[in-house]
């Protein structure tokens, strides 16, 4: 397509002009808005090759956070409105989005294949928030910012690892029924998990989490479901624009959080970005190796690494903003949504070149 040749030039005249800049040591105000129209062209590049559209979700989470730690002031308020107000209506919208999508053919899987559901919400609930608050207390971050490590460890599975799991020829089927079983169980067990772990750095009220995470999560979700079942092939435009809308508020609340914990994040920055990346790799590894263990099959296996690696960084958001610790314990989901999208592309490139062996 015409568009997309275009914008791959574009994105080549970007990284072009931003090397210029950074090689004489003139116009450095400009590297970060050529920084942010390279991502954006190259997610629209990446529509025009069947292989690289997977990536383009992620080009644009990065050009979000991107533009909020260059330019918070234009993501925190506007006038006297504060932006963070709207970070619980867009994970709702996004749940909604979710639900609309889903029916009980997600949660037959559980009968159909049992074991690697159980192995797979048991691992993902086990070894992220053991190792979250491991990380966080040996950083040495200020008691808010390292509860915010174990809250995305809390959190359930993050709904891109279905998209990673398909490129990555895992088990789809499984993995969808992983990430809504996991979801609909976060009610009770991230509050319980938090309040058991988080505990040591924060004040937690679990009732108060509970029902927040009702009102974001459950509710929505129900309400999706509801659509669905009324007017399913009735409204398909709504299908495809609900892609869009959740890639939105997912980006939108990246935004709002970096943008409003700027300073913290440029203090601490390089340490919180390690200790964040080091717990994603961690969960794919030990997801993987947890289901070795129980000699699932080679699909079933990667299936686990990427649900337990992947979190549900919104939600963790939206409980940070409900706690009104959004510039502290928001940080790490903010900043392990777009990594998490880097690393699991990553992964899922690798392993598509190579067939399960299952599948041979």
């Amino acid at each position: 397509m015409a568009v997309t040749r275009i914008a791959g030039v574009l994105a080549v005249g970007a990284l072009v002009g931003m090397l210029i800049f950074w090689i004489t040591g003139i116009g450095h105000i400009y590297i970060p808005p050529l920084l942010i129209s390279f991502f954006i062209t190259t997610a629209i590049a990446f529509q025009g090759y069947q292989k690289l559209k997977g990536f383009s979700y992620t080009q644009v989470i990065l050009a979000s956070f991107t533009a909020a730690v260059c330019y918070p002031g234009y993501f925190t308020t506007w006038g006297n409105f504060n932006l963070s107000t709207l970070i619980t209506p867009s994970i709702q919208l996004i749940m909604f989005g979710m639900g609309t999508t889903m029916g009980l053919r997600d949660f037959i899987g559980v009968v159909k294949m049992p074991k690697g559901v159980f192995i797979g919400v048991v691992s993902h609930f086990i070894i992220m928030p053991l190792v979250g608050f491991l990380l966080a207390s040996s950083g040495g971050l200020d008691p808010e910012i390292a509860a915010g490590i174990v809250l995305i460890g809390c959190s359930p599975n993050g709904m891109a690892s279905n998209v990673i799991s398909y490129l990555a020829r895992a088990n789809v089927a499984l993995s969808i029924t992983i990430t809504a079983i996991s979801t609909m169980l976060s009610p009770l067990i991230t509050p319980l998990l938090m309040k058991l772990l988080a505990g040591a750095f924060v004040e937690i009220n679990a009732f108060d989490m509970m029902w927040d995470i009702m009102k974001m999560v459950i509710l929505p979700i129900v309400a999706g479901l509801l659509f669905n079942r009324f007017f399913h092939g009735k409204l398909k435009w709504m299908d495809r624009a609900m892609a869009y809308v959740s890639m939105f508020g997912i980006a939108f609340s990246i935004v709002v959080i970096a943008a409003a914990g700027r300073d913290n994040l440029l203090s601490i920055g390089w340490l919180l970005l390690f200790l964040v990346l080091l717990h994603n790799i961690i969960g794919y590894f030990l997801g993987y190796w947890s289901a070795k263990l129980f000699k699932m099959s080679e699909r079933d296996c990667r299936t686990v690494a990427i649900e337990v690696g992947m979190q549900n960084a919104g939600l963790a958001s939206g409980i940070a903003k409900e706690m009104g610790r959004l510039a502290t314990m928001g940080l790490a989901p903010a900043i392990f949504g777009p990594l998490m999208n880097i690393t699991g592309s990553i992964l899922a490139s690798w392993w598509h070149r190579k067939t399960p062996k299952t599948d041979d």
